[in-house]
């Protein structure tokens, strides 16, 4: 009997997915634990397992849709089975929406049909020519692209640090294809089919977004260029050829018509949607940028390396028409030279922003100023949690630190304050009923923040062990997704740093972060005058004001310097 593939809930936070990759197509057997898709959802990019065995009969979600949680994917059967009944008031918005996959290729010749005929209003260009281009682009090709994946819920592009294959080798399904840095740890790329490796997209040490293109695996001899044209909605390459030779021929014509041949014929401009963006921001003409991607797609290096040489040929036209003013604008043009030149002077080394700096930059930017953040300072006597601390690490396997009884003194806190274990979505404030820190981690290339789960239910020495182990991995990096995600509150100790007091940028979605200074001796006095010495550490709690009031904040934290200045209490 046919069952119905409906989209899973990934996430506690979820609400709809994305199609990233179909690894099935209708008419494939499947088998229980086969691969179907990669779904991207609000956190990560996940592979989604069958749990029927027979034959794909029907796919209603194209690639890069997205579906609601719920909604129909694709249904598995016997082959030859009538499904349809199944679809019938059922479909939900995946299968509406989308239309079967049997007729999606229906549409996709037409779509590519239609292309080449804004191209025939050359007269150079024949209109019966271009009619090659649908029949390459629908040719079969026994291959696969590889894509970038999304490996972290962060994650916008990727840098491949090493390929472990080259062209032409062997591969298997779960080989390692290259090594990726995220903006969090460097993370192995895995294949998911076998066949011969005959593409590959990227050099060693360049940058690709999320879902770009960066190999293609299959059998051998397989048109792996076609391929590649046919993913980003283009002819094949033999077949765009002719119209690409009859479009630079006008051009040797009159040479001020090249920079914008582009936008005056109508032709989609290739680009990825990060290098859309960051054009958009620069305020930059893509049809100006010459890009270095797959097929000339312009990518995020080609915007950030683009210098508008069109600005300047604007000049060298008016010189042409009117030669008697070019002496003063080049003497107009020589203080400007010699400022830019000097702009240039100096003892300096640029160094290549890394994916976790970039990332950091982007989302503390982001935090810092969308979320209102508060401070709330307090001072807590540390003496007796001084006097405990040897005695627990007698008999822990551990060696606790003081910055494990924070951690706990937070977690136990934050049961007794919901408010504060909360994050802000828009729309609503989310309490979590689990209490997940996340502790600040200082590596070489700025921030991580590994999460200690359900701290409220562990020991110290439990917490302890965590720590380290998780701080040695983001050091290494060799993080998981797992193991940095899902945190309700935050904990930055800069105190063994010989730091007095701090404070911290929030880190999304939590909505406090606690900053913690180093434990100083001071002078403290008596009722009766006497001085005596006390050891004193401070501590900021950040917090987003959408969510978190003064007064709350407050509690909190009076809550937190109880529970260290009788650390006893947390442990019974």
């Amino acid at each position: 009997m046919a069952e119905v593939i409906r989209m899973p809930k990934m996430s506690d936070t979820m609400e709809e997915g994305v199609i990233a990759e179909w690894h099935k197509k209708v008419g494939d057997k499947i088998k229980s634990g086969d691969i179907l898709a990669e779904v991207e959802t609000d956190k990560a990019t996940m592979e989604m397992e069958s749990y029927y065995d027979g034959t794909l009969l029907y796919i209603g979600v194209n690639k890069g849709d997205s579906v609601p949680v719920d909604g129909v994917m694709a249904v598995v059967g016997s082959e030859g089975e009538d499904y349809k009944s199944l679809l019938e008031g059922g479909s939900g918005n995946g299968a509406a929406s989308n239309g079967s996959a049997e007729a999606a290729p229906k549409e996709e010749p037409k779509a590519e049909a239609s292309a080449p005929a804004i191209e025939t209003a050359t007269p150079e260009q024949p209109a019966s020519k271009p009619a090659a281009a649908p029949a390459a682009s629908i040719e079969k090709i026994n291959a696969v692209v590889v894509r970038m994946p999304k490996m972290s819920d962060t994650m916008e592009e990727g840098t491949l640090v090493s390929w472990q294959k080259k062209v032409g080798d062997k591969v298997k399904s779960g080989d390692i294809l290259a090594e990726v840095e995220t903006d969090k740890a460097t993370m192995e790329l895995e294949a998911y089919e076998d066949g011969t490796l005959l593409y590959v997209g990227i050099k060693e040490g360049e940058s690709v977004p999320v879902d770009g293109i960066i190999a293609v695996i299959g059998e051998e001899g397989a048109n792996a260029e076609a391929l590649i044209a046919r993913e980003n909605g283009e002819a094949a390459p033999e077949a765009a050829a002719p119209a690409a030779e009859s479009k630079e021929a006008p051009a040797s014509d009159n040479g001020s018509e090249k920079s914008v041949s582009v936008a005056d014929s109508g032709e989609r401009i290739k680009a990825s949607p990060l290098a859309k963006r960051l054009a958009d921001e620069k305020g930059i003409n893509l049809s100006q940028v010459e890009g270095s991607g797959d097929n000339g797609r312009i990518v995020k290096r080609d915007v950030d390396e683009f210098k508008p040489a069109a600005k300047a040929a604007a000049p060298e036209k008016a010189a042409e028409s009117a030669p008697a003013q070019k002496p003063a604008e080049q003497a107009a043009s020589a203080p400007a030279a010699a400022a830019s030149g000097a702009a240039a002077t100096g003892d300096f080394t640029d160094t290549p922003i890394s994916q976790m700096r970039k990332t950091i930059a982007r989302r503390l930017s982001e935090s810092l100023f969308t979320a209102p953040h508060f401070y709330v300072t307090m001072e807590i006597v540390m003496d007796k949690a001084m006097a405990l601390r040897p005695q627990l690490n007698e008999v822990s396997p551990a060696k606790i630190s003081f910055n494990d009884m924070v951690i706990k003194a937070c977690a136990v806190a934050l049961r007794q304050h919901p408010a504060v274990n909360s994050a802000w979505l828009g729309d609503k404030i989310r309490k979590y009923n689990y209490v997940n820190v996340g502790v600040a981690v200082a590596v070489d290339e700025g921030l991580l923040v590994p999460v200690v789960r359900d701290a409220d239910k562990k020991t110290l020495s439990a917490i302890s062990g965590e720590v380290k182990e998780l701080a040695g991995k983001a050091k290494d990096k060799k993080l998981q997704p797992k193991e940095w995600e899902g945190n309700t509150f935050s904990v930055s100790n800069l105190g063994m740093f010989g730091v007095d007091e701090f404070t911290a940028i929030i880190n999304p979605p939590d909505s406090c972060i606690l900053a913690v200074g180093g434990i100083k001796k001071v002078a403290a006095f008596k009722e009766d005058g006497t001085v005596y010495p006390t050891n004193i550490m401070k501590v900021t709690l950040s917090a987003d004001h959408r969510v978190v009031d003064g007064a709350t904040a407050a509690q909190f934290l009076l809550t937190v310097k109880k529970l260290l200045e009788e650390p006893m209490s947390m442990l019974v």
